[in-house]
Formats: structure tokens, sequence, C-alpha cells
């Protein structure tokens, strides 16, 4: 199946795309196969029909009154070249000022006409130049209407361009010609400033992308040369050069050199990250002070950066409920206002004696207010406002459902292991027995311990090289699996294992057994290290909570999710201590990844709106059953960002409560911009039918409309990054 892209000119609100939708979907085989970025006028259509081609679609998108330009062709020289890019760029500015000189002209010249500026409001005597230039007025401000009204008649599928060309054509023909002409002037400039508003979400959409350098210096292979490329033409594995300061072009690994990163553009981490040889480091990220070499693992194509840039594009098209429900509200809201039109126009005179100019002007009114367009942008506008702030404070979400998904949750199931805790075991306590000290303990344990890969031996052997203790592998090394090992050290045989290794050894004491059953309480694994002579102490290994998790915990519960319970597969005294000091709900302990599932199914059949948080891997099965799947510390994992509906993109906890804040933030602002464009329209409507406004004022008011609820929703993108230097 093959894509072709087309930038739509005249695609400015949810209803034009609506159009786009009905008129084009079924000759690409479903409105399944299109994908539209409002912001910036983007269609993508996906196609495997050979004789669906290129000039077919566009034909038929300038049926609907708007014009199309091949997707490749929008930023190239000739595209932007002479009066055609001119006109491509700038005609919508163009003729709304002509539009307002004409209207301005012509309502000067027939004051001088009339001899007074109130003559000239009432007056229906036009001499012939008045009446051209009231015309000219009219032409160039419907110059991008009237075609599209024109579609939607011939469709009959009314909207708002036929709602405001009727109510246009209805002024002439009484002879309102100033009120024609500021009808279509002021609609002009009204969706002008649409424009220009909706272009603030755009170019933080498009903030994103200018994160990466173009260009990288790269060391060459052959030669050992510096080079400075575009960032597309360095090769995976060459080595690249960051100089303080600078941005991160490439994802890798450092090779050479000791830095801070600030990670804040992908992440929304408040505070640097200290980097060294082995570490991750990701283009759009800011270099500290000191430089550093790294070797590039990705193309630029493929970057972490390039894929939240890819998904914050796709999300505009993942269309959140509000926008589902205003679109399908609109298509019956249209045709009802024109109805209710034609009744004021029709019945008032026919039935009570009114006036039939008064009441079809009063109609033309009504057809004015009616305009659907600041209650179908309010919503699009805010859901891109919040999808474009979530990327900017380090949480990806796949679109506009799954954004307003975090502002119902009741209930959330967090994963233990790498969540709720770091996911890497650590030594918490060292106790030296029978004249041992501690760093003859640890220099024993790790002699031992260098031979395995097991976590607990990798938290033995970090824990002994921090303190500089120095010791020799052991000697005659032996895995008893499942148990521990045994080995000489310095000629002595000693072993290492669990606590139950030591108890079917027969070495232990009550004394012993006592404190050990006390350690493994407050879930702690044990390590015993003995000789032959007698136990030369215990070792307690666990899993470290975040430092953030209980502030995490709290800040959810402060949002309002009513059950918080955690899921491991650990045992059970190790899970009992995690909840108990993190506080946690609940918590169920010893599960397999099918219990996760299963568990995750009953909360979300009992509470309906439950989110499963976890590493986006292992517990994708449990993420999939839930109706919200949430990845923790997504950055540099492919797989994560793939598989959950929200990744978060560092591995701070709180952001969860962020989220959820946010997403009741972007909800409420929905609603009132939902709420505000209706109640605009009912008041003018009762005021029209008690005869009390005028068209330019209901123009004047759908247009002050439109422009509040656009501003309201970019209030979003103040959140923005705010995250990174408080807690929510």
């Amino acid at each position: 199946m093959s894509k072709i892209s087309f930038k739509i000119d005249g695609m400015d609100c949810a209803e034009e795309v609506a159009i786009l939708r009905r008129e084009i979907g079924p000759l690409v085989g479903g409105e399944a196969n299109l994908v539209f970025d409002l912001f910036n006028r983007k269609m993508t259509v996906s196609v495997d029909d050979l004789e669906v081609d290129t000039e077919m679609i566009r034909k038929a998108i300038d049926r609907t009154g708007m014009k199309a330009v091949p997707w490749q062709d929008v930023s190239s020289p000739v595209a932007d070249a002479g009066l055609l890019g001119l006109w491509r760029l700038h005609g919508r500015l163009i003729m709304c000022v002509a539009s307002g000189v004409f209207l301005v002209a012509a309502f000067l010249s027939q004051a001088y006409n009339e001899g007074s500026i109130i003559d000239a409001f009432t007056s229906h005597a036009f001499p012939p130049y008045t009446l051209i230039i009231y015309i000219a007025a009219v032409i160039c401000g419907g110059w991008f209407i009237f075609p599209k009204a024109f579609f939607a008649l011939r469709r009959v599928r009314p909207d708002m361009n036929l709602l405001m060309a009727v109510a246009v054509i209805g002024a002439v023909a009484i002879d309102e010609l100033f009120e024609a002409a500021a009808v279509t002037f002021l609609f002009s400039l009204a969706l002008l400033l649409e424009s220009w508003s909706i272009g603030r979400a755009r170019r933080a959409v498009k903030a994103l992308m200018e994160l990466t350098p173009l260009t990288a210096r790269y060391i060459c292979p052959a030669d050992g040369d510096i080079m400075e490329k575009s960032v597309t033409d360095v090769p995976v594995g060459a080595t690249v050069i960051v100089r303080p300061g600078e941005r991160i072009p490439l994802d890798g690994v450092i090779t050479k050199g000791f830095t801070h990163v600030d990670q804040a553009p992908i992440t929304g981490e408040s505070l640097p990250v200290s980097k060294s040889p082995g570490d991750e480091v990701f283009a759009g990220t800011i270099n500290g002070d000191g430089a550093f070499e790294f070797r590039s693992t990705k193309p630029a194509s493929d970057t972490t950066l390039s894929r939240i840039i890819h998904m914050v594009e796709e999300a505009q098209s993942n269309r959140a409920p509000s926008e589902q429900w205003v679109e399908r509200f609109a298509r019956r809201y249209t045709p009802s206002m024109m109805v209710l039109a034609v009744l004021v126009a029709l019945v008032p005179p026919l039935f009570l004696g009114g006036e039939w100019s008064a009441w079809f002007y009063e109609a033309l009114v009504i057809l004015v207010i009616a305009c659907p367009c600041a209650l179908v942008i309010s919503t699009p506008v805010s859901i891109v406002a919040g999808l474009t702030a979530a990327a900017g404070s380090g949480v990806l979400i796949k679109g506009g459902a799954y954004l307003e998904g975090p502002a119902r949750l009741r209930a959330v199931a967090l994963d233990k292991t790498g969540t709720l805790t770091h996911g890497r075991p650590e030594v918490q306590s060292v106790i030296p027995l029978n004249r041992h000290t501690e760093d003859e303990l640890l220099a024993l344990a790790a002699a031992l311990e260098i031979h395995s890969t097991h976590p607990v031996a990798g938290a033995i052997l970090r824990k002994a090289d921090s303190l500089g203790i120095r010791y020799r592998p052991a000697d005659d090394f032996k895995v008893m699996q499942g148990r521990g090992a045994e080995g000489s050290i310095e000629g002595g045989r000693f072993w290492i294992g669990s606590h139950r290794f030591i108890e079917e050894s027969g070495v232990e004491n009550s004394a012993f057994h006592e404190m050990a059953a006390r350690m493994e309480d407050e879930a702690h694994s044990l390590v015993v290290v003995w000789d032959e002579r007698h136990i030369c102490g215990i070792i307690g290994v666990a899993d470290t909570i975040r430092d953030e998790a209980v502030e995490a915990v709290r800040g959810m519960k402060r949002q309002g999710v009513s059950r918080i319970v955690m899921l491991t597969g650990d045992n059970r005294q190790t899970a009992e201590a995690i909840a108990s000091a993190t506080g946690v709900d609940e918590f169920r302990a010893e599960l397999l990844p099918e219990d996760k599932v299963a568990i995750v199914t009953e909360l979300t059949r009992e509470l309906s709106h439950v989110a499963m948080v976890g590493d986006g891997v292992n517990d994708a099965p449990a993420m999939a059953a839930s109706s919200l799947g949430v990845a923790m510390g997504a950055i540099g994992t492919d797989a994560a960002i793939e598989t959950a509906d929200i990744a978060l993109m560092s591995d701070d906890l709180t952001r969860l409560a962020w989220l959820i804040g946010h997403s009741r933030r972007t909800l409420g602002i929905i609603k009132q911009n939902i709420a505000f464009a209706l109640g605009i329209k009912a008041l003018f409507i009762v005021l029209a039918l008690n005869g009390m406004t005028t068209l330019w004022m209901a123009i004047a008011a759908d247009m002050g409309a439109s422009l509040l609820v656009i501003a309201n929703g970019l209030r979003l993108l103040r959140g923005s990054g705010k995250g990174r230097a408080e807690k929510s």
C-alpha cells in the first residue's frame, strides 16, 4: 500500500476535514485510508489501487472548493516562487485586506453621497460606483467562502460556508449592502485570525522538529579526519564529536569523555543527567560543559526524538471522543439552523402579521450566528495544544482519545519492579559475624560472586567496588544451581548462598535464624557467607523504592484515583513491605503475566476506567487489557513507545499525577469551549427572535467566540515543561 500526501489550501477547520472525509473516502476505499493533520493542512491517503492516482485525488479535492498541492512540492523553491507562491502563502490575507479596503471606501463614498455618516447606515439608494465597490468588498471577502458554499449546496450538505453565503446573498437581495460587505469582511477576518491563532499550535509542534541540529561532526573511519555533514548522512556506528553547550545530533553511546546532559526536551527532567562512557545520549538533548565522543546507534530518521515527532503528528488523527461528538453534533446542528432560519422568515409574516423584510433580516442574522466554526475548531485546537504540551513535559500521548483517558481514571495498577522500584537490587545492609569486618565480608562475597551474572551478585560487586575493596576471584569455583556457590579463597573453602541453602547445610543456629527471618520480613534477599568453621556474615540485598514513589502515589490519590494496586511476581513478604512503604491501597504478589491480565480485566470490569503502568514490554498483555496502557522510562526504548498508549519518557513517577491533572485540565477547557460557543449562539438566536441584533453584530460575536475558544485552548501550551521544575 502506497501513501500520497497533499497540502490542502482552505482546510482550516474540522468541518472541512469532515467534508474531505466524505468526498475522498469513497474514492480511496473508505475513510480509514485518510489521515489528516489539520494544523499543517496535510492530508495523507493510503491507496493500493493503481487506478487511483494523484491527479484523480487532487481533482476531487478541488471539487470541494479547496485546493491541493502534492506535499513533496510544498517546500520546494519553485512552489514558493513568484506570484503563485505569494498567493499560496498570503492569499487569504490579501483578499481579507482588499475586502476591508473596499468596505471602507464604499461606506465613505455613501457617506459623501448622503452628506452624513448616520444616513450612510440607513440609506438603501446607492450610486453605481458605490454599488460596485460594495460588491467588490463582498467578492473579496467571500473569495474562499463561496466555492465551498457551492459545493455544500450541490451535495445538499449545509455547512458554515453555505450559511454565510445565503446570509450575504439575502442581505444583498434586500439592499443591505453595507451589512453584506461587513459580514463577508468580518467572516474572512475571523478565518484569517483563526489561521494565525492555530499557527501557534503548529509552531509548538514544529519546535519539536527543530530540536535536532541539521549537521554533525564525526570522525571519518578511513583517514581519521573530522567531517561535518548533514545528520542524515552520518553512518550508524560513526564516532560523533559534541562540544560543550551543543545539542546532541543523534542517538548513541558515549565512548569518551564525561559531561552532564539536559534531557528536558525529551524527558521533562528538571536537572541535567550525569553521563560517562557507556551511557546513552539522545538527539535533541543539550550537552553541558564537557566535550565528549559517542558512537551513533541509529540513523537520523529513527532517533527517539524522530519517533516522538512522528507519534505527535500521527496523534492528531486519532480523534478524541469529544472531537467525534462535536463532529456528529455539527452534522445535525447546521441543517437544523437552516430550518430554524426558514421558519423565522416565514412563520411570523404568515401567521403573526409580521413584516416580511424585518423577519427575513432576522432569519439572515440567525444564519450568520449559527455558523458552527467556533464550535468545531474549539476541540481540535485544545487537543493538539494538550498533546504538544505533554510532549514538551516528557509525556508522549498517542492521540486525543488517550489524552482524555487519564481524566476519567478510577484505578491505577502499578507494576512493582522497574516502576515503583528501580528494578535493580542494591546492598542494603552488611552484617559481619564472628570477628569479621564489613570490608572482609564484602571482599569474600565479591570474590565468590565475580563469577556470577545474577542481579544479586551484581549488587554485591557494585557495593565492593564503590568502597574501593580489593579482592581476587575465588579458585575452584562451583555453582550449586538454585542455591548458591562455593570456592577457595587463600587456601580456605567458602560457601555463599541463600538462607535456605545455609538451612539445608545445617550450619545456622537459632539466633542466626531469628535474625535472618527478621531481615526477610523487611523484604531483603539474604546472601550468607560461611566457611568450614563459622558463619562469616550476612548481606541484605533489596530492590530500592524510587525516591518519588510515595509522593507519586499521594499525588494520584489527590487527583481522585480511588484505588491504586501494585502487581508483582515477587514473593508476598517483599510485596507487602513495598506496598506498606509506598502507600498503595492493595497489592497482589507471586503473579504470572496471565495473572496480571486477569486482575486488570477484573478491575476494568468493576471500575471501567483503569490504567496499567509498567515497562511497556513485559507488561504489554496487562496494558492491552486495561483502559489505558502507560509505559515508564521509555526514553530510548522503541518497544515501550510502540506498546503503550502513553509513554513517560523519564523514570519520574510523579508524571502520572501530572498526566491526570493535565488530562482533566484539557477536558475542562474542551467543555468550557463547547459550552461558550453554544451559549453565544443561543443568546444571539434569542436576540434575533426579539429583533435586537444585526448581521454585523452577529458575525462580530461569532468571530469573537472563535478567537476566544482558540485562545482558551492554547492556554494548555503554557503547561509545556512546567513539570520539569516542580512536582505535580
